[in-house]
């Protein structure tokens, strides 16, 4: 299953608060901090939600064929 490296870029001040939780709720704490999540439709709904303060790379982790 591939995996989302998620980095937080940009501050979340004077975004809404649903937009901070969702940050929060990804794991990220601090700005420039990476966090590893698996690839789920409940990760990428919460990523295209703040997909303008974060970074995501996709990491297949190439599992046996």
């Amino acid at each position: 299953m591939p995996t989302l490296r998620v980095t937080w870029r940009k501050s979340a001040i004077g975004y809404r608060q649903d937009q901070k939780d969702t940050v929060r709720r990804l794991g990220l704490r601090r700005l420039h901090q990476t966090v590893e999540h698996d690839d789920t439709p409940d990760v990428r709904g919460m990523l295209d939600k703040v997909q303008h303060l974060v970074h995501v790379e996709v990491e297949d982790r190439g599992g046996p064929a």
